[in-house]
């Protein structure tokens, strides 16, 4: 048994839709939560106006009755409100009349650090457009809400995630963050930043060192680097631990009042594939955005010729946004990993199989 994921939708289309396939049944889920979840990810100082715009909000097509998960695939969708101004541009149909509102023209001036021109390549698209919808970090919010169902289910077995910006371009978070914001959003330009997520509850067991492909670092560092604009990810105390001898890089072994433990944390909660009973601790660093309202040198895809690269409406900062994003990522391939482990078809069984688990390991929640 596990969990999946679908997503699909534009950034200026109808709406955001997710599958999630694997709930158990029976699990309890609260709107106003997944709502919070979505607000958040609007948040943060450096964002754009399109944020007031949307006003994210949760719809669950199919999949629950009552506030509960019924077994079955779970539907939800997120509309995208901005699509009102777009209904010509991004109409799923050939639209009729005139051309009317955002969206009418085709863009061929490709950005510098976006998927508009790999993306025009690989699928051989004249207008840019059809890349950029898809690649825009707007689909991230039905991601969030995902990743709120599968926080639901961690939560059942004591496991709690929680994800912060801890810097932006440079500068720490708060009022150094906010003072390089402001001075590159007089400069025209964009910044990145670096995020954490700390999940605690984790028992030990979790991925396998059987197969690449259930390395529980592998599995979490992949879900990351698959959210827009990161460009690195760390488990632990990641590259430092490179520049350390072997007796100062692990995590001597001890046992303790909550069963056996470790001194120190450096390997971020996960020795050679599998979660060791420590919280797990991701780092990812996040480039500057590549939306720029000072445009950078780029080519027309239509006359070939040098031209400046498409300006949109975009953030100058989106790290603490970054940081829900995250935290959502790293919360489902954790509840993807346990019901893995634990399995069930109920939401009774699966915490059954986490009980027995629990008296059979040396270990308590911590």
């Amino acid at each position: 048994m596990t969990l999946t994921l679908t997503t699909a939708g534009e950034s200026h289309g109808p709406a955001l839709v997710a599958i999630v396939e694997g709930i158990p049944a029976g699990l309890g889920l609260d709107r106003t939560a997944i709502d919070a979840d979505l607000h958040r990810r609007q948040q943060g100082y450096g964002r754009s106006p399109r944020q007031q715009l949307e006003r994210d909000e949760v719809e669950v097509l199919a999949g629950l009755r009552h506030g509960r998960t019924l077994g079955t695939p779970l539907a939800i969708l997120v509309r995208n409100r901005d699509h009102a101004n777009w209904a010509w541009g991004m109409s799923p149909w050939p639209p009729r009349g005139g051309a009317t509102g955002k969206g009418t023209k085709p863009v061929t001036l490709p950005r510098p650090g976006h998927a508009d021109l790999p993306g025009a390549m690989k699928y051989g698209f004249d207008d840019v457009r059809d890349a950029l919808e898809r690649a825009s970090a707007r689909h991230t919010a039905v991601v969030v809400a995902a990743g709120a169902v599968a926080k639901t289910l961690l939560a059942e077995v004591g496991v709690h995630v929680e994800g912060r910006a801890v810097e932006i371009g440079g500068a720490d978070v708060g009022e150094a963050g906010r003072s390089a914001i402001d001075a590159a959003r007089e400069d025209r330009d964009t910044l990145g930043g670096i995020v954490e997520v700390r999940a605690h509850g984790v028992p030990p067991g979790l991925g396998s060192y059987a197969t690449r492909a259930e390395r529980l670092d592998a599995r979490v560092g992949a879900a990351l680097l698959g959210i827009q604009a990161v460009k690195g990810v760390e488990i632990g105390d990641g590259f430092a631990l490179a520049r350390m001898r072997g007796s100062e890089a692990h995590d001597e072994i001890v046992r303790d009042e909550r069963g056996l433990a470790r001194r120190t944390n450096r390997a971020g909660g996960i020795e050679g594939g599998v979660s060791n009973g420590e919280a797990i601790v991701a780092r990812i660093g996040m480039k500057p955005l590549p939306t720029l309202m000072r445009p950078l040198d780029s080519v027309d895809l239509a006359t070939g010729e040098p031209a400046q690269a498409l300006v949109e409406r975009s953030d100058v900062a989106a790290v603490e946004a970054l940081a829900v994003v995250a935290e959502s990522a790293v919360a489902f391939e954790l509840a993807r990993a346990a019901r893995e482990k634990f399995g069930g078809d109920s939401m009774d069984d699966f915490r059954a199989a986490h009980r027995l688990y629990l008296e059979r390991v040396d270990w308590v929640p911590r």
